[in-house]
């Protein structure tokens, strides 16, 4: 076997024990996340801790669709831009412009829907609106970094980042505890501080990366004879070949891809909550945790899969595509192991299981676990299958796919095909996920057009794909 096999090869191993080292990080994360509502719901009264939940899920779901997009978009063009021996400059600038813009655009608006937000949303709690508006603001920074670590592959400090969130947000909850603070002001103060205070991890991560980058290109200039000012004016080159369109385009069909998400794992509770009563979407938020919680823990997979399969998709080494689809397949396969081990609890003791887990307050049957179950598998492998399709430049062609999927999930669980509303959201999940991973799969068996999904008007691979008649103008 000739070296460039070999060195791809070591490159998918390399990515399987980051996957696994980054699974244990999040379940940590997950850990200690879980600890502080515990924390919380001991410590304060219902109607606190369940104004914490609400605050906690505004947070979530803002942050999640807002700025998850950017984070898509270092990841990838960082990973890509090194993979090809280019500097990073042109990607992390248009990164930082968007999320500022994004940061601003949100600041903006919470300002102007002050009062509905603070007196529909958070029952007229003026400190958990500000909790609001300045967490969702810290993490602007927060997912800049993950992207930015995730990019360089630098998955020990992400780690780090992401368990110092859940860390620094618990420590508040358990001040509170041991009456060294007090209150649910105090409690809320922790889900703005974590993003805030992990951010220590980051400045000197960066620093060191700037330093030693400043130092490969004066050595580079040396050994080539080159002037700094040559080398300088390659980054500037860069920079202006990643523009703001073309960023700004993959970000926003991650956004829709994110939007979608967040209508699959919420839609569901809301649209049974309209028709049966908050009871009954007490009861289904609690069986699409099946769904939600493999999910959390599959972050660390889908965060570090998307720079690994980027560089081998613009790897010139030998057997680098193959690896590319090798990757795929072989998280393919742990997932359906998994849904195959989740599936068999199911079958054996899930209704018990599920009663230990959220009290026996409901009574929970098999089918509708199952079903449920099964979407969990389907929807994992569909976003492992969607992390490809960024890696080859499919953005756009895939938040169709997602946001259509949405509308279609949106349209089965409004529209009483089934008179049992929580039978109609575990079906409709189930065939939703069905359906978007078919779509997402063909698109990943036959991506259409150049490498990105907006040309840069007078690069070289827009003219080749001009001349090849390559140019996708499909949805």
């Amino acid at each position: 076997m000739s070296k460039a096999p070999e060195k791809t090869e070591s490159r998918t191993r390399a990515y399987g024990r980051t996957a696994g080292f980054l699974t244990i990080g999040v379940g940590l994360t997950g850990i200690f996340t879980y600890a502080y509502f515990l924390i919380a719901s001991h410590d304060l009264s219902k109607e606190s801790y369940g104004e914490i939940t609400v605050l906690w899920s505004a947070v979530f779901i803002t942050v999640s669709t807002l700025y998850r997009p950017v984070d898509q978009l270092l990841s990838r063009s960082i990973s890509e831009h090194i993979e090809r021996g280019e500097t990073d400059v042109g990607p992390v600038r248009v990164a930082a412009k968007i999320q500022t813009c994004l940061a601003l655009a949100f600041a903006a608006l919470a300002l102007i829907l002050k009062g509905p937000l603070q007196n529909g949303l958070l029952d007229g709690n003026e400190t958990l609106y500000w909790v609001f508006f300045s967490s969702v603001l810290f993490y602007a920074a927060s997912y800049y970094a993950r992207g930015y670590l995730a990019g360089h592959q630098q998955f020990g400090l992400f780690t780090t980042l992401i368990l110092s969130e859940s860390v620094f947000r618990t420590l508040f909850a358990l001040l509170v505890a041991f009456g060294l603070l007090s209150g649910q002001s105090w409690v809320a103060m922790g889900i703005v501080a974590a993003p805030l205070l992990s951010l220590l991890v980051v400045p000197s991560a960066i620093t060191r990366r700037s330093r030693r980058e400043a130092e490969e290109r004066a050595r580079y200039a040396e050994e080539h004879g080159e002037k700094a000012e040559n080398v300088d004016e390659e980054e500037r080159e860069a920079r202006d070949e990643f523009s703001m369109a073309h960023g700004a385009g993959f970000v926003g069909s991650v956004f829709l891809i994110m939007f979608s998400e967040q209508v699959f794992l919420n839609a569901g509770p809301l649209v049974v909550s309209s028709v049966s009563g908050a009871a009954a979407a007490g009861f289904i938020f609690n069986v699409l945790m099946i769904a939600r919680a493999p999910l959390q823990l599959f972050q660390a997979v889908s965060t570090s899969i998307l720079p690994h399969l980027t560089a081998l998709h613009h790897s010139q080494e030998e057997d680098s595509e193959q690896q590319f689809h090798h990757s795929v397949r072989m998280v393919l396969l742990g997932i359906i192991a998994f849904t195959a081990v989740t599936a068999l609890a199911v079958i054996v003791a899930g209704p018990k299981l599920m009663q230990i887990a959220f009290s026996d307050k409901f009574t929970y049957d098999r089918q509708g676990l199952l079903l449920v179950t099964a979407g969990m598998g389907l929807y994992l492998a569909a976003v492992t299958v969607n992390q490809a399709c960024l890696a080859q430049g499919q953005a756009r062609r895939a938040s169709i796919r997602w946001i259509s999927c949405a509308g279609f999930f949106l349209l089965w669980t409004l529209l009483p095909f089934i008179s049992d509303a929580n039978l109609r959201v575990e079906i409709g999940f189930a065939l939703t996920a069905l359906l978007l991973l078919s779509l997402l799969y063909l698109i990943y068996l036959r991506p259409k057009g150049i490498e990105e999904d907006i040309p840069l008007e007078g690069s070289s691979e827009a003219i080749e794909a001009k001349l090849a008649g390559l140019e996708d103008t499909s949805p």
